[in-house]
């Protein structure tokens, strides 16, 4: 109903995964801005290992389908039970630091009444 189009953006450029809309419907670990900026996923596993746990977690959300992954990215597309909003969620790892980067936005509407925060701080709490 709600699913919109997918983003061009999607993707790393320059390491870096993209940069939030101006709405308040997005978090980003690679953000300076206290409204988007959220902590990264931490791991002490081989990269490996990290990205196969990350993937198994996302595979046994609902409503979710991976649409891209290499040995460290992954991108999903979360749907919402009501109205079928669709959330881009992409993780980018950076094992020199051993965290996982993630991006969790919102394709439509201006608020996601923190629901962009909550996936990742529910993955978070999988992960660990």
């Amino acid at each position: 109903m709600f699913t919109g189009k997918r983003p061009t953006n999607i993707g790393v450029q320059s390491g870096k995964l993209a940069p939030c809309p101006n709405t308040p419907n997005c978090v980003n670990s690679q953000s300076q801005d206290p409204k988007y900026q959220i902590e990264p996923l931490s791991y002490s596993s081989t990269p490996a290992e990290a990205m196969a746990k990350l993937k198994t977690v996302i595979e046994n959300q609902q409503k979710t389908k991976i649409i891209n992954e290499t040995e460290n990215y992954l991108y999903a597309e979360f749907t919402s039970d009501l109205m079928r909003f669709v959330d881009d969620v992409e993780f980018l790892l950076d094992d020199s630091k051993k965290v996982i980067h993630v991006r969790s936005a919102s394709r439509l509407g201006k608020s996601d009444l923190g629901m962009n925060r909550k996936r990742i701080e529910t993955i978070r709490a999988k992960m660990n």
